[in-house]
């Protein structure tokens, strides 16, 4: 996956467990810990803004881009 979450850094830095951020921004422990895994396929606006204004931080402090090695490398698929 080229998207890694962070927010396990980002609770760590503001001392705040999974349990009490489930309880600020109303999602469930199942949701913010797949999340937290980096198993989500994808995320809501509407969640990515509470954890934003919960852990009082920005977008790019809870997502990294990564390009994978492989996608450099990977040759184009010709059309068919």
């Amino acid at each position: 996956m080229s998207i890694r979450v962070t927010l396990d850094r980002v609770l760590l830095e503001r001392r705040m467990s999974l349990t009490e951020l489930c309880d600020r921004v109303g999602v469930t422990m199942a949701n913010l810990s797949i999340l937290k895994t980096g198993k989500a396929r994808a995320v809501r606006f509407s969640t990515l803004n509470a954890l934003c204004r919960e852990l009082q931080c920005q977008p790019g402090d809870i997502l990294a881009y990564e390009e994978d090695a492989d996608e450099n490398t990977a040759p184009a698929k010709a059309a068919q």
